[in-house]
């Protein structure tokens, strides 16, 4: 059992009740349960930590840096527990989950560099100095989904304290018992309890969290539905940062080397599932090349095996929910429905020795109208949709008809072609002969339309340090 850390005391919530969590692999084992927050739990959660982070605060930039250092150490004992503990809870396979035990603490130690990095700067005057120090924002409502249960928090968390702020911390409840380890070893590592809380818990403890206006600053990543009315309860008044839903596109262009375009469609569609928010969804092949794309993505994707996570030579694990695995289903039925062809996949996969979880094989249909929702909609899940396109330019106006713009990807020889796809889609991460998933860790990431509130970016670069800090201008005369 997992526990709510409010006022550096673990604790379940005030009104009793507990949510369980259950291997989504295997649904009879019970791998969590975790407080059902309320109202009240995230006020006292979002009090002690605007009382107690002042000696975070206050501590300096070579202090916040240790810390961060010292937590990754943590997490970098034992990467096998770790992972395992993540396939159980969330659904990866253990090669993922390793990815991500072995990435986590690699972004604290770069936002450990990066607190000695804040500076301000000074400016010419005709008397005197003027310059800029960068403060604490205050206190941050970190609020972060499922699908990377320890990555993307420690993409919130650690420039959030890097910079010195108190964090409330809500963490899917899908995912309760990763989110426990990554503020432990926090703790261990030396960060003061007061400098932040966790808050488990469902709808209610996000509305009462974003609504909360000691919060300075609220930093989500999720659906695009659920950023929207956040993003309407934060206001004007404070800071939002929504990185949401994408549709992304990998453009074949008639040059590309097919192979190769097949090996990463097939990665960044089906990897993870296809449970990420930058997985390829759409396949828009130009004329000359897209049937024989499609038949070699259609091989690739038949030769992947489904089943737990922790069994030898499994490439997809199981949908970390039931409500995604229908999700998935339901999407499936309705490009039947609207007159796309199935070439492989569309329903889970049979055995006994995947019964009991949250299964579906990787999913292909071609002849998918631009129009369909199969098309425009998010699915996150493994199905993935072929299109054509008879040019270059109207390759790039498919890419664009959505109203998502996360990443996008080209596959092409000629470099010409490829810059100039980049300069015209409608997209925050651009990739040329790459998957559409995987990035940088210091490098900036967010999206454009109805991926992102287009303010901030996450992870590294400029906006991110000035989301979490606040600009104060001094002037300083002769006395």
């Amino acid at each position: 059992m997992t526990a709510n850390l409010i006022g550096g005391e673990w604790t379940g919530a005030s009104g009793g009740r507990l949510v369980e969590r259950r291997n989504p692999a295997d649904t009879r084992q019970v791998v969590a349960s975790a407080p059902d927050s309320t109202a009240a739990d995230v006020h006292d959660a979002v009090t002690a930590v605007a009382e107690g982070y002042d000696e975070w605060a206050q501590a300096g930039p070579e202090r916040r840096a240790e810390v961060l250092a010292a937590a990754a150490a943590v997490l970098e004992r034992d990467p096998e527990k770790l992972a395992a503990e993540l396939v159980a809870e969330e659904g990866k396979t253990l090669a993922e989950a390793l990815g991500e035990v072995r990435r986590t603490p690699a972004n604290l130690r770069y936002y450990a560099s990066e607190a000695v990095r804040m500076t301000g700067r000074t400016y010419p005057a005709a008397r005197g100095l003027v310059y800029t120090t960068r403060q604490p924002v205050g206190v941050v409502a970190a609020i972060t989904p499922w699908n990377f249960p320890l990555n993307i928090p420690s993409r919130k968390l650690g420039p959030a304290l890097a910079a010195g702020n108190g964090v409330v911390f809500k963490p899917s409840e899908v995912t309760p018992l990763l989110a426990r380890r990554l503020v432990e070893a926090l703790l261990e590592a030396g960060l003061p309890p007061g400098a932040i809380a966790l808050v488990h818990g469902g709808a209610e403890a996000g509305a009462a969290l974003v609504a909360d206006d000691r919060v300075a600053a609220v930093t989500f990543t999720g659906s695009t539905a659920v950023g929207g009315r956040i993003h309407g309860a934060v206001g004007p008044a404070r800071r939002c940062q929504l990185e949401m839903g994408g549709k992304n596109p990998v453009v074949v262009l008639e040059d590309a080397d097919l192979d190769r375009a097949a090996g990463l469609v097939v990665a960044g569609a089906f990897g993870l599932s296809g449970q990420a928010c930058t997985g390829t969804s759409r396949v828009i092949a130009h004329d000359a090349v897209h049937d024989e794309l499609l038949a070699r993505v259609v091989r690739r994707a038949e030769a992947l095996r489904v089943g737990d996570g922790m069994s030898e030579g499994v490439h997809l694990g199981p949908l970390a929910t039931r409500e995604q695995l229908a999700t998935v289903a339901g999407y499936v039925e309705l490009a039947m429905r609207e007159g796309a062809r199935l070439h492989t996949g569309g329903t889970p996969p049979g055995g006994d020795a995947v019964a009991h979880g949250h299964f579906f094989r990787p999913t292909v249909f071609s002849a998918v109208e631009p129009s369909s929702r199969l098309a425009r909609e998010e699915v996150f899940g493994p199905v993935l949709a072929f299109l054509r396109a008879g040019s270059f330019d109207e390759a790039v106006r498919l890419a664009n008809d959505t109203c998502f713009g996360l990443s996008a990807s080209v596959v092409t020889r000629d470099l010409g072609r490829a810059l100039e796809f980049a300069e015209r889609v409608d997209s925050g991460l651009v990739k040329v002969n790459q998957p559409t998933t995987g990035m940088a860790m210091n490098a900036p990431f967010g999206g454009v339309k109805g991926s992102s509130t287009q303010t901030f970016k996450e992870q590294a670069g400029e906006t991110m340090s000035h989301f979490y800090t606040v600009d104060k201008t001094v002037y300083v005369g002769n006395g």
